[in-house]
């Protein structure tokens, strides 16, 4: 056969194919000829179908739900009301009788601030805040985390807002106070009567706090601490409420007592009076509009010799007498200066676990989207073929999904542990909070990328959320913590139990990594589906990474230091070890996490899926991570088997999609048009209705 004849039949029948589809969606809908009527009619491929009349759940989305939540069902779907049922939330009708809430990007940043402020006085009135900063006990720390992943659902900025002011300024006075600042400061501040901000960040200083360059120095004449800004480089900056609302800040500053620096600590300072005034002695710019959390007022402060008095130090930790007398019952400055970390750890609890629920959001409208959006048909004379059937798709969202349900597992593991905390219990809270903080955000990032591009040109529209989700959560990544220098952390505290365990010659034990204790894992040389879908490979597997990592990782570090190396800079050169270690360590944990869940549950249909989300977890997780074949845990026909295994999981996960997502709990007005019909929303009979 000649090959360009060949050639040139294939693309005769390609035109004709197309041409096809292009005349089936210009005739009318009576069969008439293009544009015989003046009545736009939808073609039949795209006619609008609700994914749930052909989408048939195996396992009740109601029940997977109270697994992902994993408390307080009740009192979120109630927040949820209090907001759609007033204006200030932006309620907007988008085709049919649906009607949608979401903040108006439209605005000015000045008046997104306005609105911010306007909603958390409603939500006052509402109550939602009793017992936020007075409630005792981890019942009401819970039902606090499910109030605040609500709100951050429907807008970062009046999470941010409400987060600075009770999980920074309230924690620290929480924290590093004593009863004094407790009874004069936590009641108002659950109120409102007080708006509080949180000033450590400075221009020259970020991460690095206790190199911040800010000082407070005691004068014992007047009894009070005097703070000055000494350079630029130590404006306080980004802090959330000082541009405009806050009255009071936090300030952290070193503290210098008759020419000696005890280092960081803590002090309350009003910086605006009653009526908005700025206080003399301070400074306080505007840090201007963002890519995203307009509806935060971030601004920059300046101390010119602030006087506070004595007792405004948060003295929880350390205290100084009214003769300039230091006192502190922590001896060591470097434990010292990791208790007034303390209140960083509930905000990168609460950055966790939006961050799952964001990546939620994005999923459910990529999906429902997935499931009514068609694009091009498989012969001249068929259907259109919706996006979530084609294989490329399903492999492009339904990984995301197996994470992001994995990662919600994890998330409440993370705040069950921060509820129930003691102070033994720090050290680890700060490793998972730190592992688990850059891990999610990470992959929320990744996972609103991914839906943008799945919902082609309609995710770029600011109404359909994703697109405009990305710019609000970016600064995920790098506030209460750079994600990079907290997985760092994750694997010099891995390094340190690591040495302990060699010096003391005695087992491993917490942070999960007792199975370092045990036999190294035997990988089969073959691996079956069977094999690749069972909990004891999928451990066997991450428990080999880890441990090897681990090992690998202390044996670099002790070779630079046998070169001569300090331990600080042996462990910074070997930072490519170093960041495979904190991942393998923080998708162990949450593999194990996701598994305990689904251990819980009985025999059944809800079980199955969890048991393929699972799978799929791990194999995605395998698949992506280069170290497996790096370091040899694989071998490159088993990690081929891998790669083949997960597209096998996206079809038998293709049934449940709709399910999963539904049961991720996000009321219908918090999604977006493009979830439900997208075409009646864009008709021109809805164009200017709102």
């Amino acid at each position: 056969m000649d090959p360009s004849a060949s050639s040139s039949s294939f693309a005769a029948d390609q035109v004709a194919r197309r041409a096809a589809v292009i005349a089936r969606h210009l005739r009318d809908a009576t069969g008439g000829t293009p544009y015989a009527s003046s009545l736009l009619v939808p073609a039949a491929c795209l006619h609008y179908s609700p994914p749930e009349a052909s989408e048939k759940a195996s396992f009740d989305s109601r029940e997977m739900r109270r697994l992902m939540d994993g408390h307080d069902v009740e009192a979120r779907d109630w927040l949820f009301r209090v907001m759609e049922e007033s204006l200030l939330f932006c309620p907007r009708r988008r085709g049919g009788e649906k009607v949608f809430v979401a903040p108006d990007y439209n605005q000015t940043k000045e008046q997104q601030r306005e609105a911010t402020m306007r909603r958390i006085d409603y939500l006052l009135g509402r109550g939602v805040f009793d017992g936020w900063l007075t409630g005792r006990g981890p019942e009401a720390e819970m039902k606090r985390f499910a109030f605040f992943e609500c709100l951050g659902i429907y807008d970062h900025s009046l999470a941010i807002k409400l987060g600075v002011h009770f999980f920074l300024w309230g924690a620290a006075i929480q924290f590093f106070g004593t009863k004094r600042h407790h009874d004069k400061w936590l009641k108002d501040t659950e109120n409102y009567v007080v708006k509080g901000c949180f000033a450590m960040t400075e221009l020259g200083h970020g991460s690095n706090v206790r190199g911040i360059e800010t000082i407070a120095t005691y004068d014992s004449n007047t009894e009070e601490f005097v703070i000055n800004t000494p350079y630029e480089s130590a404006q306080k900056y980004w802090i959330g409420g000082a541009a405009k609302h806050a009255t009071h800040t936090i300030i952290f500053s070193q503290l210098h007592i008759n020419g000696a620096n005890q280092g960081v600590h803590a002090f309350i300072a009003q910086i605006r009076d009653a009526d908005g005034n700025v206080c003399p002695n301070i400074r306080i710019a505007d840090c201007g509009h963002k890519i995203g959390l307009n509806g935060v007022d971030n601004g920059r402060i300046w101390f010119d010799n602030l006087r506070v008095p004595r007792e405004n130090l948060l003295n929880s930790v350390a205290d100084v007498l009214p003769d300039g007398q230091y006192v502190s019952s922590i001896k060591d400055p470097d434990q010292r200066f990791a208790a007034f970390l303390a209140p960083l750890t509930s905000g990168r609890v609460n950055i966790a676990v939006n961050a799952v629920y964001i990546s939620k959001v994005g999923l459910a409208i990529a999906v429902r989207y997935a499931l009514t959006r068609r694009a091009f048909s498989v012969s001249p004379n068929g259907p259109e073929v919706l996006l979530l059937d084609y294989p490329s798709h399903q492999r492009r969202l339904l990984p995301l999904i197996a994470k992001t349900c994995a990662m919600s597992c994890a998330a409440n593991f993370l705040k069950s542990l921060y509820v129930k905390r003691t102070p033994e219990a720090k050290k680890i809270i700060h490793i998972y909070s730190s592992a688990l903080k850059a891990t999610l955000t990470w992959h929320n990032m990744r996972t609103l990328q991914e839906c943008r591009e799945a919902c082609g040109g309609q995710g770029l529209k600011t109404e359909n959320r994703i697109g405009i989700l990305k710019g609000e959560f970016d600064v995920q990544s790098t506030f209460e913590g750079d994600n990079n220098i907290l997985m760092q952390q994750v694997s010099k505290a891995l390094l340190g139990e690591y040495i302990a365990a060699q010096k003391r010659k005695k087992p491993f034990k917490g942070l999960g990594l007792e199975h370092m204790n045990d036999p190294c894992p035997v990988i089969p040389a073959n691996l079956t589906s069977c094999t690749l879908r069972s909990i004891t490979f999928q451990t066997d597997l991450f428990c080999l990474r880890e441990r090897d990592l681990l090992n690998r990782f202390a044996s670099e570090v002790s070779q630079y230091q046998n070169h001569g190396e300090s331990k600080e800079n042996a462990v910074n050169l070997s930072y490519q070890l170093a960041e495979e270690l904190a991942g393998a360590f923080t998708e162990r944990k949450i593999l194990q996490t996701f598994m305990d869940n689904e251990m819980t549950l009985p025999a059944g249909p809800l079980k199955d899926v969890l048991g393929l989300l699972r799978s799929m977890y791990a194999l995605i997780c395998v698949e992506e991570d280069a170290s497996f074949i790096r370091y040899g845990y694989l071998s490159l026909s088993n990690a081929a088997a891998v790669r083949k295994e997960v597209m096998k999981l996206c079809t038998d996960l293709r049934p449940h999609v709709l399910a999963v997502v539904s049961s991720f709990g996000i009321p219908d007005a918090f999604l977006s048009p493009i979830a439900f019909d997208w075409i009646e929303a864009n008709s021109w009979s809805f164009l200017n209705t709102d």
